[in-house]
């Protein structure tokens, strides 16, 4: 399939694009755009640089990826975008470049952002998330890979949410949430495990228990995390579910949402 480009977008010469791409109306690629084959963009779609975009990616109206970032220590260095393969950005998405010379912003395959969801400067973001709309991260905030960030959901900088993690709609996030956890409210607090999550993607029934029952220790029982941990690792099978829960809980800088 040829590259279809309209018109009336604007594609600057340094900009990159590959086979079978189609570029609609009014649409801004800026120069040190690397754009993979096969995207779409739908029309006023803009594209800055210096970004790298895999292959696949939909852009609906008036998103907005790869723009300087808005920290205002920001001094003009050159930073950078990366984003996957596959990913959805729907109305009015923005996604900003890093802050700091050679600092990137990641996103990687898969996700699908609704409208007008936002990831700042640093993030990294992994595979197959969901970001409802107005889901918000500031910078430095990592998300692991098939979350899902409810609307208008706000996230701390510096924060931390976990694989298989959901966080409910109007949600105010000041720490951590580990993998496999449902966080909610202003500010949120773990709520249960991510049963649905566990069903959805076929983990197996001793993993749904080990979960079930490592949410029990830390958030339901009369332990502080130490021993709760301590406890997980003693009485738990040592499933790859349950070695992620306890690296994350441990090595979490801003600590776990209790």
């Amino acid at each position: 399939m040829s590259t279809r480009i309209h018109p009336t977008a604007v594609i600057d010469p340094e900009a990159q694009i590959g086979e079978g791409c189609e570029i609609g109306p009014y649409c801004v690629v800026g120069p040190n755009v690397e754009l993979g084959p096969d995207c779409w963009l739908q029309h006023h779609v803009s594209l800055n640089g210096p970004s790298k975009i895999g292959q696949g990616n939909r852009f609906y109206a008036f998103t907005s990826i790869g723009q300087q970032t808005q920290d205002l220590k920001y001094a003009g260095e050159p930073t950078y975008l990366s984003v996957g393969d596959g990913n959805t950005f729907r109305e009015f998405v923005t996604v900003h470049r890093g802050t700091g010379k050679g600092l990137v912003t990641r996103v990687g395959n898969g996700g699908n952002f609704l409208a007008y969801s936002h990831i700042a400067h640093d993030c990294i973001v992994g595979n197959n998330v969901i970001f409802s709309n107005n889901g918000t991260l500031a910078g430095h905030v990592e998300v692991g890979d098939y979350a899902i960030i409810g609307g208008l959901t706000a996230i701390h900088q510096f924060c931390r949410i976990g694989a298989y993690a959901l966080t409910g709609g109007c949600s105010k996030i000041v720490q951590d949430v580990p993998p496999f956890m449902i966080a909610d409210g202003n500010p949120a607090k773990v709520r249960s495990y991510n049963k649905v999550a566990l069903e959805r993607h076929g983990f197996s029934d001793q993993t749904h228990r080990a979960i079930k029952e490592a949410y029990r220790l830390i958030y339901r029982s009369a332990l502080n995390l130490q021993q709760a941990v301590e406890q997980i690792r003693t009485d738990l099978p040592e499933t790859p579910e349950v070695t992620q829960l306890v690296a994350f809980v441990t090595s979490s800088p801003r600590g776990i949402i209790k």
